[in-house]
Parts: structure tokens; C-alpha cells; sequence
């Protein structure tokens, strides 16, 4: 039994949380002046709450950009885990960082020129990323601004790499983003590692258990 279950469900129901959400999801733009060391605190407690454990974390923040670098190991064959990351993330990935709401209507089509792509009702759609590197089943990139980035004209590369270690998968997944974003990178940088760790914790608990971390109505 995880001793953290109750603080990860009373935080996901907190109003902090549900301000991130709406920020990564583009309904809410903060101010330029901001909190930034309640930023980080607020980002390395959502790290703790969600995947306690699961992933390593690194971020770095400049004027022009930030790089969010976070390793897993996760208990399967780089095979395994690179299918789930591809053809199964509407299985993991936290509906709740969708433009739908919807984690079904999530697709990686893992070819060059492929699309990390959202349906939306009435034919619409988002493309989240788009494919400009991939190996299977040992390497991943993408390339693009995530969520409200989106809007901001950022230049933004994600990489994955799946690396055969003792025991499983080591998974290292690297976010570059540059470029010029009003108010600064300071507080969208902090947050941004925080969904990504989200992310990296739903999919190894995905591949080792069947189910993404969470709450149990989160999936689809």
C-alpha cells in the first residue's frame, strides 16, 4: 500500500492542481510577475504525489528556454515499452492533460512525419507533436511546444530513449524547448517537468501493472 495514496488523492482535487491543469491546458495564462520559488515547490510536491519513486528529475531554466531531463526504469523489455509509449497512450496518459478530456482520442503514429495527435469533436483536432526521429524500439523524438507553449511560437524537441539494463528498461526522456515566451520560463518550466513526471509514472506503472497510476475513474 502506498502511504502516499491519500495526500496524491487530496491533491488532485486541490485547487493548485486544478490551476496546473488549466495552465498546461491553455485555459489559463498567469501574469508575467509571478511566485517563482512557490513555483518549484508546488511542482516538486506534484513530482512526490504522483510518482514517488518512479523517476528521476532534472530542469534547467535560462532566459531563452528550459530542458526538463527525467530517467525511469521500468520492469519490461525496451520492446514492450516503447509498443506501450506508441501505439497504447490513450491507455496511460492522464486524460486530464487532454484538450478533450479524453485519453482515447490520443495517437503516436511512429513514423517520420507521424503525428502525436488529439481528435475533437465536429472533425476537429490537435497536433500535439510531430515525429522527426525514431528507431524502434530504442529511440523517440518529436518535436514541439506543448499545451499553452503552443500559441507562443516555441521551438520545443522531446526525445525518449528505451535502453536495455538488468532487470527491464531504463527510459530517458529529455524536453528542449527556446524561444521567446512573455513573462519568462521560470514558472511554465517547473510545471512542465511535473506533467511529464505524471506522465513517466503513468506509463511504468502502466507497463509493470496493467494500470496507470492514479485515481481508478482516470482511464478509459
Amino acid at each position: 500500500m502506498d502511504i502516499r495514496t491519500p495526500w496524491r488523492q487530496r491533491l488532485a482535487r486541490s485547487p493548485r492542481m486544478r490551476l496546473l491543469r488549466a495552465y498546461l491546458d491553455g485555459r489559463f495564462i498567469p501574469a508575467p510577475r509571478h511566485r517563482v520559488q512557490a513555483a518549484f515547490a508546488f511542482a516538486a510536491a506534484v513530482a512526490l504525489a504522483v510518482a514517488p519513486g518512479a523517476a528521476r528529475a532534472e530542469t534547467s531554466v535560462a532566459a531563452t528556454g528550459f530542458a526538463v531531463r527525467l530517467e525511469a526504469t521500468i520492469q519490461a523489455p525496451p520492446a514492450r515499452v516503447y509498443q506501450a509509449f506508441t501505439d497504447e497512450v490513450g491507455r496511460w496518459w492522464n486524460p486530464e492533460h487532454t484538450y478533450s478530456h479524453d485519453a482515447a482520442n490520443l495517437s503516436i503514429d511512429a513514423r517520420a512525419g507521424g503525428c502525436f495527435c488529439e481528435k475533437l469533436p465536429a472533425g476537429g483536432g490537435v497536433e500535439h507533436l510531430r515525429v522527426i526521429n525514431v528507431a524502434p524500439p530504442s529511440l523517440l523524438r518529436m518535436s514541439g511546444a506543448l499545451g499553452p507553449m503552443q500559441g507562443s511560437g516555441l521551438a520545443g524537441a522531446l526525445t525518449v530513449q528505451f535502453k536495455p539494463v538488468e532487470g527491464g528498461t531504463q527510459l530517458l526522456l529529455k524536453y528542449s524547448v527556446g524561444g521567446y515566451l512573455e513573462g519568462g520560463f521560470e514558472q511554465i518550466a517547473p510545471m512542465a517537468e511535473a506533467m511529464l513526471a505524471e506522465q513517466l509514472a503513468r506509463l511504468k506503472s502502466y507497463v509493470e501493472t496493467g494500470k496507470p497510476a492514479g485515481k481508478p475513474d482516470d482511464t478509459h
